[in-house]
């Protein structure tokens, strides 16, 4: 997806029909950190942000090949060992 976060969001709080205050209501955040997400603040802590995107039923998947690859061989070194 080569959609950033601002306009993820703004589009989903559109969508849902929702107010940049609402929004801000429901996550439990002020309304300005809608605002500033929205206008590409990047300086908008990843905690703050993870509130809004549970707002909106938005899911943050964070893929690291590192820690895949330690899966993969603990799946592996467990059936090994069945």
């Amino acid at each position: 997806m080569d959609q950033d976060f601002k306009t993820i969001i703004r589009e989903h709080r559109r969508l849902s029909g929702l107010s940049q205050s609402e929004l801000a209501k429901l996550a439990g955040v002020g309304k300005t950190v809608i605002f500033d997400i929205e206008h590409g603040k990047e300086s908008v802590r990843f905690d703050t942000l993870k509130k809004v995107l549970a707002a909106l039923n938005i899911t943050f998947v964070v893929q690291s090949p590192i820690l895949l690859r330690q899966e993969k061989n603990r799946a592996n070194s467990n059936s090994r060992s069945k």
